[in-house]
């Protein structure tokens, strides 16, 4: 069996139109690779048309302000991902006078880009013959030659890419690439994938040895951390509000929320460290009353840690420094965590 031309042949027969497949410019195909990282295609088509719209080209991207690219960015997690595609506009902009560089190792050089992202520009951008290896790839290659090597090892990574380069049609490569990740999202799908129709099943070794539900193997993910959040909803007579924004390393990197205690245990939130807080943010007499919105915690998760979180909504019967008007709110960009609070309480 010719593993390459079948997969050219299938991805003929059952690729989806999909914005980014209308055009081989490295920007619409760098945008989309950064936005499908950890996102599935449906999630992230939305975001890919409005940041087309919003940003037509790199320079727009480039002269856009973070605040700006952040709430466009909202909901779709992973906000690292928003300020490199910002830092790379920039450096594309600036010192490539507009121009994508045109090889992989030019590109691998960019930040926020890897070496899947620069395969799959150099690839469908240039027609470079550089195989891309992602989630989906990895799955089809580990069954399709029943592979048990942990994808996410040292040596997984090697082997498949080198296994990838075997492989892969260079004479075809963009189609052949956009046609194994298809093929893996599609057809050899994480779970229940459709054996019995798949072009490869006479050849596909996990099928033969009913390994299927077995691989790709992977190495299993540290262990979870556990943070409490108590966001502090304060409200004055005049009806304004404070966001912060969040500064330094960490999730939501220059984001916007409520004033927040935190600490890696449950506790009772107390009337004086509420006073604290409100003691940074008004010059009045600190007067107040406070309840607890949600009677059990939200837990929202993320890849490796779980907040506990808990609103408190805090009457301040004095006037805020730096309130902001209610109405406001929805121009700051917010965690999603945020933004459902917001969507449903009647401030």
């Amino acid at each position: 069996m010719n593993f390459s031309k079948e997969i050219l042949v299938w991805y003929a027969q059952n690729k989806r139109d999909l914005p980014w497949r209308n055009t081989t410019n490295p920007y619409n195909i760098w945008l989309s690779e950064i936005m499908l990282q950890q996102t599935r295609v449906a999630q992230g088509t939305p975001y890919y048309l409005s940041f087309v719209e919003n940003f037509p080209t790199v320079h727009d991207l480039a002269n856009a302000n973070e605040e700006q690219i952040l709430k466009l960015w909202q909901g779709l997690g992973y906000y690292s991902r928003a300020r490199n595609l910002h830092t790379t506009a920039k450096i594309i902009a600036n010192q490539y006078k507009g121009k994508f560089p045109n090889s992989y190792k030019e590109l691998l050089k960019l930040k926020g880009i890897g070496d899947y992202t620069a395969s799959a520009i150099a690839s469908i951008s240039f027609n470079i013959p550089e195989p891309v290896v992602d989630g989906n790839v990895y799955r089809v290659l580990s069954r399709f030659f029943g592979i048990d090597i942990p994808i996410n090892s040292t040596e997984g990574i090697n082997y498949f890419k080198t296994l990838a380069h075997e492989v892969m049609d260079s004479a075809n490569i963009r189609d052949y690439n956009q046609g194994i990740m298809e093929f893996g999202a599609i057809q050899c799908s994480p779970r229940n994938p459709d054996c019995e129709k798949c072009p490869l099943s006479s050849a596909c070794v996990a099928l033969k040895n009913n390994q299927v539900n077995d691989l790709p193997v992977k190495i299993k993910k540290t262990t979870v951390k556990k943070r409490y959040f108590n966001y502090l909803v304060i409200k004055d007579r005049e009806d304004k509000i404070i966001l912060e924004q969040r500064l330094g390393k960490g999730i939501w990197q220059n984001m916007y929320q409520f004033p927040l205690i935190e600490s890696d245990k449950d506790f009772k939130l107390k009337d004086t460290e509420v006073q604290k807080k409100l003691e940074k943010f008004s010059n009045d007499a600190i007067s107040f009353e406070m309840y607890l919105y949600n009677s059990e915690k939200i837990i929202h998760k993320l890849s490796h840690q779980h907040l506990f979180t808990s609103f408190w909504i805090i009457d301040f019967n004095g006037k805020l420094n730096d309130g902001i008007e209610v109405s406001e709110i929805v121009k700051y960009p917010v965690p999603v965590l945020i933004a459902d609070f917001i969507k449903t309480f009647n401030f």
